[in-house]
């Protein structure tokens, strides 16, 4: 009976759980799902991460190219963060060129990188004017159920945190650059973002890390990074019903709580797998 009432009337069938403070899939409203986190695992990546929130699942591969300078920035390398949203991870993604939710993910990605001092890129530049580092971070999604944003900013943060990048010197003589890959040395991480993100039920109702399903049926999305001194990097609604000042003070502590928890996930897992080596 459940189930016909689940397909018939999605809505009314949420709202029954919500009404007694709990979801669908047993969580609590402020309940984030099981995070697990895996890295180093692409061989051919300078860094790689995979993260599981529930079964949304996203791998992130750091590739890191030698280019020239920007005229403009010539002391600065660049960030080049990319989302994709393949058919593989859910029938509601069409093959072809990135859709409008990959590319608003990949932008909300360079917004935050940009917003929040992850990296500076003064720290990609080599040589000034001649030589810099462009990191390329894909970030694809396996498996889709909802909560993408978040997934790849945790995927993010730890494929760079485990990235390695070959000592690179420029030759005096002939000018060009010599790359040594016996020699490799980790970026310099500044700050620590990361996003929980909220979905509103009935303008009022508020739940976090939402499901694919309780993403279509919300009446407003949210999403909010802190660092771990608590400042607030961005905020990302698109559209969709108001928020009080109260219900956002609400979610801005509830994403700082979540920030030390998985910046405490990310550096357990890299000292594990630095042990283990």
């Amino acid at each position: 009976m459940a189930a016909g009432f689940k397909t018939a009337e999605p809505l009314e069938y949420h709202r029954s759980f919500l009404k007694e403070n709990c979801r669908p899939d047993g969580r609590e409203l402020s309940e984030f799902r099981t995070t697990t986190l895996n890295i180093g695992s692409i061989s051919t990546a300078d860094g790689s991460a995979l993260v599981k929130v529930g079964n949304t699942t996203v791998v992130c591969g750091i590739k890191a190219e030698l280019a020239n300078p920007a005229v403009e920035t010539p002391g600065k390398g660049y960030i080049v963060p990319n989302v994709d949203l393949p058919p593989l991870c859910s029938s509601r993604f069409r093959p072809g060129p990135p859709g409008e939710q990959a590319q608003a993910a990949s932008q909300f990605i360079a917004d935050v990188i940009g917003s929040s001092d992850i990296i500076q890129t003064e720290d990609l530049c080599i040589e000034r004017g001649k030589l810099c580092w462009v990191l390329y971070c894909d970030m694809i999604c396996l498996d889709y159920d909802g909560n993408i944003l978040d997934a790849c900013i945790i995927a993010l943060l730890a494929a760079l945190k485990y990235t390695q990048l070959p000592e690179v010197t420029i030759n005096t003589e002939t000018g060009t650059p010599e790359v040594n890959l016996e020699k490799r040395h980790g970026l310099h991480i500044r700050k620590h973002p990361i996003s929980a993100s909220f979905c509103v039920f009935d303008d009022s109702i508020l739940i976090v890390d939402p499901t694919a399903e309780e993403e279509s049926l919300s009446t407003a999305q949210l999403t909010v990074v802190t660092d771990e001194e608590d400042r607030l990097c961005s905020v990302h609604k698109p559209g969709g019903t108001s928020l009080s000042g109260d219900k956002l003070q609400e979610c801005i502590s509830r994403a700082a709580v979540r920030q030390r928890e998985i910046q405490k996930l990310i550096n357990k897992v890299i000292h594990s797998v630095k042990t283990a080596q």
